[in-house]
């Protein structure tokens, strides 16, 4: 009987020193990634003289073809990022993978309403997460330099993402109002740096990759609908 309580107490002893290492391991990766990107995220006036060679927006959701809040300011931001120069091309990445769901093609369609060229605007069709857009932004769509647009939580994981993949990357934050479930998107932000921490240094290939687009050509190319 002793001796079960003996290893009982080992047992307990060696998960909780496991856990304590996890949540070490957690808090250190996410350090290191909100410290090593701080001053590549700039307000929108800094990211005016860039010249980048795209405005990399992601994708956030969609609802028969209505934006999320928060792709909403995403793209609003993305739009104030071309107008005033940041570059002059647009590349929307983000989830097509089924017919029935589309979120390219509602964020192009929002930025030609707001008056940005159709030619200047990229669609990337199978950006299915924020690692595998910006794989997809350099190998497809031959990128080298680009400015990100998403919220604040999310902006430190996708910068670091892209300059680990060899992009030079900044960022702008699209934080234009509060947003329903933030602590849970913390939360769930602080897991998916630990899971990009190793994808970035494994570097798996996309889902897709096919021939290339650059993004200095005519995003047209990347229509899809009549």
């Amino acid at each position: 009987m002793k001796d079960k309580r003996n290893k009982t107490r080992r047992i307990r002893r060696a998960a909780l020193a496991i856990a304590a290492a996890a949540l070490a391991l957690s808090l250190g990766i996410n350090a290191l990634m909100l410290l090593s990107v701080q001053d590549r995220i700039l307000t929108p006036e800094q990211a005016a003289g860039l010249d980048a060679d795209c405005v990399l927006v992601l994708g956030a959701g969609v609802r028969e073809g209505r934006l999320s809040a928060m792709l909403a300011d995403r793209l609003k931001r993305g739009v104030e990022l071309f107008e005033g120069g940041a570059s002059n091309r647009m590349l929307m990445s983000g989830d097509h993978g089924r017919v029935e769901y589309d979120e390219v093609n509602a964020m192009k369609r929002y930025a030609v309403e707001q008056g940005v060229p159709s030619e200047c605007v990229f669609m990337d069709h199978a950006g299915f997460s924020t690692y595998e857009s910006m794989a997809r932004a350099k190998k497809v769509f031959l990128a080298r330099k680009v400015v990100i647009v998403t919220q604040g939580f999310h902006l430190p994981r996708a910068i670091y993402l892209a300059n680990a993949l060899g992009l030079d990357a900044y960022g702008v934050a699209a934080d234009l109002r509060p947003y329903a479930g933030q602590a849970r998107n913390e939360a769930r932000e602080a897991l998916a740096r630990v899971k990009d921490f190793f994808y970035a240094l494994v570097q798996p290939p996309p889902t897709y990759l096919g021939e290339a687009i650059p993004v200095s050509g005519n995003g047209d190319a990347t229509n899809d609908l009549s």
